[in-house]
């Protein structure tokens, strides 16, 4: 709901921007060009939005979702057009009543004849039917800003927004062709590489290995503190199974993003997650004070693997055993690794198993039990992956069975 207003409120200073400087342009010296005021408004409300999801108060999905809104409703504009005559008699005071009355008209008309419960986010049924219509209006307008982008292919603004609009829909073939026409025409730009390498990343799998990794190199050339170039190159590294290359890149990360940000702390994450499979060990607690009580946090049980999937696991898959929170960040609070010849097994996850610093089962009074069998020998699943989760339970539980019985998909 409160995304909801947020848009509303820039798209409404969108639309006032276009009719309010022809009704007073007479008194400010000329009229405006509507391509670069479209452009402006645009990397002020991106960087309104990249400051929010840095300090953490817009989650990621949000943050996509809002973003993506926003570059659709632009993709009109993008190619900019011819300008607005001046009005032969401006009048400032036309200008302030449009300001405030277009607004509270919209927003009366909604109230009386729209459907403000679309608003309630338990209402599904109600929500999505004006999404999927929006969804169906942005994949008109991405299309038409591609036939435009052919005549005017000099548009890097446009490339790049119809590449983040191929991102929205999965097409990430399509997304990549848009990121490399934007790189050819500004080929230091180290976000853009970046962000092109990771389409290409995705478009063939997300494998990182090949022209992704070069991009990467050059992300980084371009600028060595970009975050997402990092992360990638860590991601490469771990890819290959260099853990300590992994753990290079991403301790890069860590100066440049708020300490105690979720980011922060996926960051962490990952380290720790190196270092345990490069045998280097994890993450080090928090020290505790000695007057501190002995944390108590600690589960046990025994992973077994469905008997139909018998003939699918080889003896040398990798098996992680994982706890992480019930309700809360998907970090794992502990994990512990095996491999499939040892199926059936017993395990115990505690607070010495931490992944990162202050993520503990001690943190999280209701948690969930997994196990992932790894056709890669990764942490991240991947599709042909088989697993089992528990139900919530309490991080004490004891006498627990996790069956691995479900291909991820």
């Amino acid at each position: 709901m409160t995304l909801f207003w947020v848009l509303s409120a820039l798209l409404a200073g969108v639309a006032l921007w276009f009719i309010v400087p022809p009704l007073i342009a007479g008194r400010a010296g000329g009229p405006l060009s509507r391509r670069a005021a479209n452009i402006s408004i645009y990397r002020d409300q991106l960087r309104e939005l990249d400051a929010d999801m840095r300090a953490g108060t817009l989650a990621a999905e949000h943050y996509e979702k809002a973003r993506t809104e926003l570059e659709a409703r632009l993709l009109e504009d993008v190619e900019g057009g011819r300008e607005p005559p001046a009005a032969a008699q401006p009048s400032r005071a036309m200008a302030i009543a449009v300001a405030v009355l277009i607004p509270a008209g919209a927003l009366a008309i909604y109230f009386a004849v729209g459907t403000p419960a679309a608003l309630v986010p338990g209402d599904a049924a109600v929500a999505g039917a004006p999404h999927a219509a929006d969804m169906k209006q942005i994949e008109v307008a991405i299309e038409k800003l591609a036939a435009r982008l052919k005549d005017n292919p000099e548009n890097i603004e446009g490339w790049i927004m119809l590449a983040r609009s191929y991102k929205l829909f999965g097409r990430f073939g399509e997304s990549a062709q848009a990121y490399a026409q934007a790189v050819t025409r500004q080929p230091r730009d180290a976000q853009l590489l970046a962000d092109y390498a990771d389409m290409l990343a995705m478009a063939q799998g997300r494998r990182l290995e090949g022209e992704p990794e070069a991009i990467i190199a050059r992300a980084l050339e371009s600028d060595p503190r970009n975050l997402k170039a990092l992360a990638l190159a860590g991601s490469v590294a771990f890819e290959k199974k260099d853990y300590s290359g992994a753990v290079a890149h991403w301790e890069r990360m860590l100066p440049l993003v708020p300490a105690e940000s979720e980011e922060a702390r996926s960051v962490q994450a990952s380290i720790a997650e190196a270092r345990a499979l490069g045998g280097t060990g994890v993450a080090t607690r928090a020290p505790v004070a000695e007057v501190a009580p002995v944390a108590k946090a600690g589960v046990s049980g025994t992973v077994a693997l469905a008997p139909e999937l018998a003939g699918k696991v080889a003896p040398q898959d990798t098996v992680y055993i994982f706890a992480r929170a019930a309700e809360g960040p998907r970090v794992p609070l502990a994990i512990v690794r095996k491999q499939a010849r040892e199926l059936p097994v017993a395990f115990t996850l505690d607070d010495t198993m931490s992944m990162a610093q202050g993520m503990t089962l001690s943190n999280f009074p209701r948690i969930v039990v997994g196990a992932r069998i790894s056709k890669s020998g990764g942490a991240t699943p991947q599709p042909g992956d088989f697993e089992g989760i528990t139900a919530p339970v309490s991080n004490t539980a004891t006498g627990l069975a996790v069956t691995i019985a479900s291909e991820v998909r």
